[in-house]
C-alpha cells in the first residue's frame, strides 16, 4: 500500500494528484525549483524538496535529483504527472531500483512506446492501422510532419511544405525535442491537413483488463498543441467508436500495458484513422473522461499501481464534457507568452478549474505557460460548449495577456457548433488575430473609475472645479483609446452616447436607450482592467527616453537565444529570420522587420535577454530614386 507519494512534477498536474490524495488518505509530497518556491503545489503538500535551479534540465528533468527527493522525504512512491519525465523509461528504472513503487507502465513499456518510430512498427504488426514513415535526411513527400520521437504536446514538431525548407525545421525540431525532453531524436510522416486528432483513454490492470473510457476530440490546436478537447467526438459515429476502441485495446495488449494511457489517432471524414502514438502517462486532458465517465482516473492510477483490479467492464458515459486550456499568451502575435504577476484569477461557478495559480502568482519565463484548465459537463454538447465559454468569458484574468478571447471565439463559432473541426481550424477560420471590439465604453468606465480614485484620495477642503474637458489615453494591445468626459451641474458628460448613472473606484454603470450596463473596474498601477478588457493607462506628459537606433530589432520577451542566423554586413529581406529565442519551452523566430544590411548583432546563443533588449539591428536600404541626402549641398 501506497503510504507517501511523491509527485516529480509541478503547477497544475501537481495540485491534480495532491487532491486525489487528499481523498484517498495518502500524504503527497511536492518538489519544487527555486521560482516554484511559492507556488500553490508547494504549500498544499504535506512536505516539499527543493531542487536547486530555474531550467528544467536543472530540476524536473533531473531523475536524480527527484529520487533523492523521494528517499529524503520518506516517500514509498513516485507519480510523474505528465511532461517532464512521465515518459522517462530510465527514471522509471531509477525510481523502481531505489525501492519505490512506480505509478505508472513498466520501464520496458515505456521504453517500446517512447520512441515513436519503435512503436509504430511494433503496433503495426499487431494490425493498428499506421501512418509511413519518412526520413527526416531524404524525405521527398510534401506537406510533411516533423515530430519528435521522445515527447509531445506539439514540442519538436514542425510542418514542413517543401524541401527547401526542411533541413531547417529538423534542426529546429531537434532542438526544441531536447531542451523539452532531454532527448533530440525526430522522425517525418505524411501530413494529413484537414484530418481531426481523436485519442482514445485506455485503463489497464496487471490482471489483463482493459477498459477504453471513451474517445477525446482534440482537434483545436495551436502550434500543434492541443487547447480545446471534448468528449465524446461530434464526428464518431457508433461503428467508428467500435473500431477505434478495438484498435486501442488491441495496442493495449500487445505491449502488456498497466496503468492509465492514451492511444491517439489521426481520423479522416470517411472514418478511417492512422494511429500516432501512445502516451504512457495521464493526459493534460484527462478531465473531460473524468466528467463524462464518473471516475478519478488518479485514484485508478494509485489503485493499480498497488495491485488493484479493475471491474469486468468500464462505467457507461453520461452527457458531454468540453475542456479549454487558458495560456499567459498572446495569440495576436504569433502565440508569444506572456510573463509576470498575476493579480487576479477567479472563473465563475458552475465548472471544473484545475489550475497551477491563484490571486498572485508569478508566470515566469522557464515553463510551459498554461495557467489552468476549464471544464463543463452538461447533458448535451451544446449545453456544455455553451457553459464552457459563458464561464470563460466572464473569468477575471488580470495582470497577464491571456488567450480567453480565442477560447471564446472558438467555442462560439459556427463551425464549431456544429461539430465541423479539425487541426487547422484555428488558421482556417482566422480565429488567431484579434476579432474586432468596441473598447471605448472599457476605457471611459476606466477614466472615471481612476478619476474617483483621484478624488477620494484628496485632502480635505479641496474643490475640483473640472469645468474643462478631461481627457485619458489608453492602450489595448497595438491600439491607441482616447475618451473625453466633463463634470457639469446635470452630471457627467462624455464623448460616447452614454449616460454616467454611477462611478465609484471599482465600477461604472452607464445607460443607453434605457439599458444599463456596469463595469466593474480594477486597478494594478497603470494597468487597467475592466471587465475582460486590458488597458494600459498612458502617461498625459511622457518622459523623454532614449530612442532606439534605426532598425533596431527587440527581444519581444524574456527568453534565451538558441540560434543567431545573420552576421554583421549580411544582407536580409524584410521577414527574414534573424534568431531564435526559447521562452516557455518553445522556440519563437524573431524576424527582420525591414530589409537592409545587418549593421550589428548584439547576442550570442546561450545568453539570457529580456523584453525590450536590442538583438540586432538592420540599416534599411533607401528607397529607389533615393538619395538618402537629407539636406542641401
Amino acid at each position: 500500500m501506497i503510504r507517501k507519494l511523491l509527485i516529480a512534477n509541478r503547477g497544475e498536474i501537481a495540485r491534480r494528484v495532491i487532491r486525489t490524495c487528499r481523498e484517498v488518505g495518502i500524504s503527497p509530497v511536492a518538489v519544487f525549483s527555486d521560482p516554484d518556491e511559492r507556488s500553490p503545489h508547494v504549500r498544499e503538500a504535506d512536505a516539499a524538496v527543493r531542487l536547486p535551479g530555474a531550467a528544467p534540465a536543472d530540476t524536473y528533468l533531473r531523475a536524480d535529483l527527484l529520487v533523492a527527493a523521494a528517499l529524503a522525504a520518506g516517500a514509498d512512491a513516485v507519480h510523474p504527472g505528465y511532461g517532464f519525465l512521465s515518459e522517462n523509461a530510465s527514471f522509471a528504472r531509477a525510481v523502481v531500483a531505489a525501492g519505490l513503487t512506480w505509478v505508472g507502465p513498466d520501464p520496458e513499456v515505456i521504453d517500446a512506446m517512447g520512441s515513436k518510430v519503435a512503436a509504430k512498427k511494433r503496433l503495426a504488426a499487431a494490425g493498428v492501422p499506421v501512418l509511413p514513415e519518412l526520413d527526416p535526411g531524404s524525405a521527398d513527400e510534401f506537406p510533411l510532419l516533423v515530430k519528435a520521437s521522445a515527447g509531445g504536446g506539439g514540442r519538436g514538431m514542425r510542418v514542413v511544405r517543401s524541401a527547401s525548407e526542411l533541413a531547417e525545421q529538423v534542426a529546429a525540431a531537434r532542438r526544441e525535442a531536447e531542451s523539452a525532453f532531454g532527448d533530440g531524436t525526430v522522425f517525418c510522416e505524411p501530413l494529413l491537413e484537414h484530418a481531426r486528432h481523436v485519442e482514445v483513454q485506455i485503463l489497464a490492470d496487471a490482471h489483463g483488463t482493459v477498459w477504453a473510457l471513451g474517445e477525446r476530440e482534440c482537434s483545436i490546436q495551436r502550434r500543434h498543441q492541443k487547447i480545446i478537447e471534448e468528449t465524446p467526438s461530434p464526428a464518431v459515429t457508433p461503428q467508428a467508436r467500435e473500431r477505434l476502441f478495438a484498435a486501442a485495446t488491441s495496442a493495449a495488449e500487445a505491449i502488456g500495458y498497466v496503468g492509465a494511457g492514451t492511444v491517439e489517432f489521426l481520423f479522416t471524414d470517411d472514418g478511417s484513422f492512422h494511429f500516432l502514438e501512445v502516451n504512457t502517462r495521464l493526459q493534460v486532458e484527462h478531465p473531460v473522461t473524468e466528467e463524462v465517465f464518473g471516475v478519478d482516473l488518479v485514484a485508478w492510477q494509485l489503485a493499480v499501481a498497488e495491485g488493484a483490479r479493475l471491474p469486468a467492464e468500464p462505467p457507461a458515459p453520461n452527457g458531454h464534457a468540453v475542456e479549454a486550456r487558458l495560456y499567459a499568451e498572446d495569440p495576436a502575435h504569433d502565440w508569444r507568452p506572456a510573463s509576470g504577476t498575476l493579480h487576479r484569477f477567479a472563473v465563475p461557478g458552475g465548472v471544473r478549474v484545475d489550475s497551477g495559480v491563484e490571486d498572485g502568482s508569478e508566470v515566469g519565463v522557464h515553463y510551459d505557460p498554461m495557467l489552468a484548465k476549464v471544464i463543463a459537463w452538461a447533458p448535451t454538447r451544446h449545453a456544455a460548449v455553451r457553459k464552457l465559454a459563458a464561464a470563460l468569458d466572464r473569468a477575471e484574468l488580470h495582470g497577464l495577456v491571456t488567450n480567453r478571447d480565442l477560447l471564446v471565439r472558438t467555442l462560439r463559432h459556427p463551425a464549431f457548433g456544429a461539430g465541423d473541426t479539425h487541426t487547422g481550424f484555428l488558421d482556417e477560420h482566422g480565429l488567431t488575430a484579434a476579432g474586432p471590439v468596441d473598447v471605448r465604453p472599457a476605457a471611459l468606465a476606466a477614466a472615471l473609475a481612476l478619476a474617483e480614485r483621484r478624488r477620494t484620495s484628496l485632502p480635505p477642503g479641496w474643490r475640483n472645479l473640472a469645468s474643462q474637458p478631461q481627457r485619458a489615453v489608453f492602450a489595448h494591445g497595438d491600439d491607441q483609446v482616447e475618451v473625453d468626459y466633463r463634470h457639469t451641474r446635470e452630471g457627467v458628460r462624455t464623448s460616447l452616447d452614454l449616460a454616467v448613472v454611477a462611478a465609484s473606484p471599482d465600477a461604472v454603470t452607464f445607460e443607453r436607450d434605457g439599458v444599463r450596463t456596469t463595469y466593474p473596474v480594477a486597478v494594478y498601477g497603470d494597468r487597467v482592467e475592466v471587465g475582460p478588457v486590458s488597458l494600459e493607462l498612458r502617461p498625459r506628459f511622457p518622459e523623454p527616453r532614449a530612442t532606439l537606433a534605426e532598425g533596431a530589432t527587440v527581444a519581444p520577451m524574456p527568453g534565451t537565444v538558441v540560434r543567431v542566423a545573420v552576421e554583421p554586413g549580411q544582407r536580409v529581406e524584410a521577414g527574414a529570420e534573424l534568431l531564435v529565442l526559447e521562452a516557455m519551452k518553445m522556440e519563437h523566430r524573431v524576424l527582420a522587420t525591414t530589409g537592409g544590411a545587418v549593421a550589428e548583432v548584439l547576442v550570442q546563443a546561450g545568453q539570457q535577454v529580456d523584453a525590450g533588449d536590442v538583438l540586432a539591428v538592420v540599416a534599411e536600404e533607401p528607397r529607389e530614386g533615393s538619395t538618402g541626402r537629407t539636406g542641401g549641398s
